[in-house]
């Protein structure tokens, strides 16, 4: 069973309450939430009432004067997200119509981060011919991260590739492997997996992936699965040249961090797009 099957699977066999707050604007939403229905792979909804619950999941997120989260409950994405934080979904699928930027600042409002993450990250799942399947990130979200943040992103891409993959052995990609180059980006990797546990770098991308490689640089690994990139632009730029060269099946992206299931869908994405956005997001 390849990936996708599996991640349909799951998701067929949770069912999950997928909240989308664009609901009604867009036809291709419409028409999603009907084949996701009618294929058992989630139980969509569109928006209800603010209510309580929602407030006082909002203001035990964020806390703020109870008058402005009443107004912020009116805006459709803060209420979706506010609706998965007080448990009345279980998932927010927003983005056809509404920017990024404005998906995250929703689900950090209502629905926080994770624990031990403070900033929202995205990856791709990328399937290749060969069935072999990697987690990259970020792709999309972040343009410069700090060390800090570039631990976050691997923490969070750590999570995802073990729900997704089964396990995630992350490697932190750099021009260097260890101390072969020095630069301020390889201060910066190296920085960063300081901060972590069981990870692999500076590394290149050849011995991060090629055992014997590996072996002739004198660094463990060569079996990553999970590929950190060090800046958007070395993300974006892999994962774009692998579909294009190598024939790989880009999946997502998928924003991951917050304490709870939250997907982007691009403004562009098709009725499958979204369809399979969302199945996956709800096997998380």
């Amino acid at each position: 069973m390849s990936v996708l099957e599996d991640l349909y699977a799951r998701a067929r066999a949770r069912k999950l309450r997928v909240v989308f707050p664009e609901a009604g604007e867009d036809a291709r939403i419409d028409v999603a939430m009907g084949r996701l229905e009618a294929e058992g792979l989630a139980a969509p909804i569109g928006l209800v009432d603010a209510d309580d619950a929602q407030l006082a999941a909002l203001l035990a997120t964020r806390p703020m004067k109870e008058a402005l989260a009443r107004r912020m409950l009116q805006k459709p994405l803060i209420r979706g997200a506010a609706m998965v934080a007080a448990g009345q979904a279980d998932v927010m699928v927003a983005g056809a119509v509404s920017a990024t930027r404005r998906v995250i600042e929703a689900a950090s409002i209502a629905i926080g981060m994770t624990d031990g993450v403070t900033v929202p990250s995205s990856f791709f799942l990328m399937i290749f011919p060969d069935g072999r399947e990697l987690v990259f990130a970020d792709c999309a979200v972040n343009v410069a991260p700090n060390a800090a943040a570039l631990a976050d992103i691997a923490r969070a891409s750590a999570l995802s590739g073990a729900a997704l993959l089964g396990d995630a052995r992350v490697a932190m990609l750099s021009f260097s492997t260890g101390t072969s180059g020095a630069g301020a980006s390889v201060d910066l990797v190296a920085e960063a997996a300081g901060m972590l546990g069981d990870v692999i770098g500076p590394v290149q991308a050849d011995a991060a992936l090629n055992a014997s490689i590996a072996a002739a640089k004198g660094v463990c690994g060569g079996d990553a699965n999970v590929l950190i990139f060090p800046s958007l632009d070395a993300g974006n730029i892999a994962y774009k040249l692998v579909q294009e060269l190598a024939g790989a099946q880009a999946v997502g992206p998928f924003l991951q961090g917050f304490a709870k299931p939250v997907c982007d869908l691009s403004r562009g994405a098709s009725i499958d797009d979204i369809v399979a956005a969302t199945a996956v997001t709800a096997a998380l």
